[in-house]
């Protein structure tokens, strides 16, 4: 079974930027999907970023151009770096693995973006 734990969470303020990393277990990491989902308080989780095992991505209009996804196969994770930051981008980050059996969360780490 996969596990995945998100690190890199924090205060920041508006227009800085920080880098969140998913580490997962096992030894397949490089054959599924990976990506990125938020919460905010109060509102459904909503999709934030995705990486391919092809290294290909895809991101949601509202991080488009000041978020990358990237991924470390040998390391068996995957990087968030969050650019420009704007008090919006406030919420709770889970990372997310998209295997044979279904989806798998992390925990979650806390982003607060003060303005």
């Amino acid at each position: 079974q996969v596990q995945l734990v998100e690190s890199g969470g924090g205060l920041v303020q508006a227009g800085g930027s920080r880098r969140l990393s998913c580490a997962a277990s096992g030894r397949t990491f490089s054959s599924y999907g990976m990506g990125w989902f938020r919460q905010a308080p109060g509102k459904e989780r909503e999709f934030v970023a995705a990486i391919r095992r092809s290294g290909s991505t895809s991101y949601a209009d509202s991080v488009k151009g000041r978020f990358t996804l990237s991924r470390d196969n040998a390391k068996n994770t995957v990087f968030l770096f969050m650019n420009s930051l704007k008090p919006e981008d406030t919420a709770v980050y889970y990372c997310n693995a998209d295997l044979p059996k279904g989806r798998t969360w992390g925990q979650g780490t806390q982003v607060t973006v003060s303005s």
